[in-house]
């Protein structure tokens, strides 16, 4: 994406919120790089350089404000990428693949090219290399357990993806001329909160209420519930289980959420999948303005705007909610969710009443025999598709991940006995994130568009694009219907 320093100027000056992680500016006379919201006193032209993304600002030799804090802005979608390749490989960077023992050469070989290949591509969309993409985004994480958790500096390290703490304390210093513990120096008692919670930015407008509704009309009390407007729920990462509270924070662009501890090993992979689950690196002016050219869909964005698309956090369950939601009402989707999570989940400890359970995984219902399926209340062919799906998964067959290739995996998806273009398109959707993904062949849609046919119903929806999507999920939303 090429940047006009002339119109990133202009929207310095109005603190355009609608361009807040779109691109970040380095001030010469400080040396700091900043959010374009940054409320400190506006540079001189002259003075600034613009950059599309915080590692870019960094190997320009350029420290992040303290102020404005860049590791908190919402982060750029992926489809807005100029080159698919770099894309994918960068967001995969971005959830950690060079993490831990990750390497540049397991990067290309996921995508099937060389490390060459991978590298010259990032360089020539980013301008800096992958390893500096990843330890940027490590330190950025760092920056923010330090600053508003009072995790020792030692967890921290871990928790960000750092191999070990020599290497933390160096390239901290290195890169932000300060000890980590300096963050910590000038901190005002109430700075930090005295548990684990994590602030998570995002572009406004936000409509919270319709969102979680979404979610827990879907799940199962015991994996995620409402309170209010604090939502919760259940977490499975690997071998790490807990549990989330999220709420907005009142009068500022931010959601708090509270964490269990027993996450912490793995809080760097939670908030990448927390943004994705809230869908908080949407843009909901550009989107919002393009629905509302829609006679259709001008009222419903007029009465609720800032409506996002329901994410998840484990491609896997997603697909499995999919599956049991095939040619059935909600409320019966819901109640096989149920007894899915009460047969094959496992127990979690939480201080939340009858919030105490995980979503089975893919290796859970791979190993699981056909029949137990089948008394769960499914008929076998549908018992069959989801023991398909679950062994493929569980394998490594099939990826469920938003960094894996979208029109791959739905390929794969339509390959599979019982898996049609709903489901498939249902889980690009949510599963995905894929702004553009449209079940057409959802009875709800059709009846909301006053469509006959599938066909009918894509000739309606193609002024949408590339927000089909969200078109979906408000008719879903105002037909109280849906997934």
């Amino acid at each position: 994406m090429k940047l006009d320093p002339d119109h990133c100027y202009e929207v310095m000056k109005a603190r355009d919120a609608r361009f807040d992680g779109v691109f970040f500016v380095g001030v010469s006379t400080t040396g700091i790089y900043c959010r374009p919201i940054c409320t400190v006193r506006l540079p001189g032209r002259d003075r600034c350089t613009f950059y599309q993304n915080a590692a870019s600002a960094e190997q320009a030799g350029y420290r992040p404000c303290m102020r404005c804090r860049p590791e908190i802005a919402p982060g750029a979608a992926s489809v807005d990428a100029v080159r698919r390749l770099a894309s994918l490989a960068a967001a995969r960077i971005e959830d950690g693949a060079l993490d831990d023992e990750g390497s540049v050469e397991d990067l290309a070989a996921e995508f099937g090219v060389s490390s060459r290949q991978i590298r010259r591509a990032i360089e020539r969309e980013y301008g800096v290399s992958p390893v500096a993409i990843a330890q940027t985004r490590r330190l950025l994480m760092a920056k923010q357990l330090l600053t508003d958790t009072d995790l020792k500096v030692v967890d921290v390290a871990f928790a960000s993806g750092f191999s070990s703490l020599r290497q933390f304390n160096r390239l901290f210093r290195d890169r932000y001329r300060l000890a980590p513990q300096d963050l910590r120096k000038n901190r005002k008692p109430g700075d930090a909160n005295t548990g684990l919670t994590l602030r998570l930015g995002y572009r406004p407008p936000l409509a919270w209420q319709q969102l979680v509704g979404f979610l827990t009309s879907r799940g199962t009390a015991s994996i995620d519930q409402l309170d209010g407007d604090t939502y919760r729920r259940t977490v499975r990462l690997g071998d790490h289980l807990g549990w989330i509270a999220a709420r907005p924070v009142p009068g500022r662009s931010m959601l708090s959420v509270d964490v269990s501890p027993s996450l912490t090993p793995v809080l760097g992979e939670l908030l990448r999948r927390l943004r994705r689950l809230f869908d908080l690196d949407a843009n909901p002016q550009v989107i919002d303005s393009c629905l509302a050219a829609d006679p259709r869909l001008a009222p419903l964005v007029a009465a609720l705007p800032g409506h996002r698309v329901p994410g998840t956090l484990d491609g896997f369950e997603l697909a499995l909610r999919a599956i049991l939601g095939q040619q059935v009402r909600v409320k019966a989707a819901t109640t096989l969710f149920g007894r899915f999570v009460n047969s094959f989940g496992k127990p979690v400890d939480t201080p939340f009443d009858g919030l105490d359970r995980v979503a089975p995984t893919a290796a859970d219902l791979a190993a699981t025999d056909l029949q137990h399926l089948i008394d769960q209340g499914l008929t076998q062919r549908r018992a069959e598709t989801v023991k398909t799906l679950a062994t493929a998964v569980a394998n490594g067959t099939i990826l469920l991940e938003p960094t894996s290739d979208p029109a791959r995996v739905r390929a794969q998806l339509l390959a599979l006995p019982g898996i049609g273009p709903w489901t498939a398109d249902y889980i690009a959707m949510r599963a995905f994130g894929d702004p553009d993904a449209f079940p057409h062949a959802d009875l709800g849609l059709l009846k909301a568009l006053d469509a006959q046919k599938p066909a009918d119903m894509q000739a309606k929806a193609e002024s949408w694009r590339p927000w089909r999507a969200y078109g979906a999920i408000r008719l879903w939303s105002s037909l109280g219907s849906g997934g």
